[in-house]
């Protein structure tokens, strides 16, 4: 398996266990909470096998950038949560950054 493509198993774990850590309601729900749990797991497993030869800020930098915009949609489309300007704004420099570090930096490995 590539590097890139456990990144990427990664960041869908971790958006699926955050997604439903709202539907827990506190792990008094069972499902939500344990789509928590093993979604989690799935994601430091996946994150794991990323950093084999993603260097680890990298690796972390994308992780973590494409879940909060992927988290904002769901939160968005799924809670209704609202974004302002400001918070769109944010969003697309975090997407801007991650396309540099995938597309125009050589350190994200393969």
């Amino acid at each position: 398996m590539s590097s890139q493509l456990a990144l990427l198993i990664a960041i869908l774990s971790e958006v699926a266990a955050t997604s439903a850590l709202k539907a827990s309601d506190g792990f008094r729900n069972l499902v939500p909470s344990a789509i928590v749990v093993i979604g989690y797991g799935a994601a430091f497993y996946f994150l794991s096998l990323a950093l084999r030869s993603i260097p680890m800020g990298v690796a972390y930098a994308i992780w973590s950038g494409i879940g909060i915009v992927l988290i904002s949609v769901a939160g968005f489309l799924v809670y209704e949560q609202k974004l302002d300007l400001a918070a769109l704004a944010g969003i697309a420099l975090i997407i801007a950054g991650v396309f540099v570090l995938q597309v125009l930096s050589g350190t994200a490995g393969s």
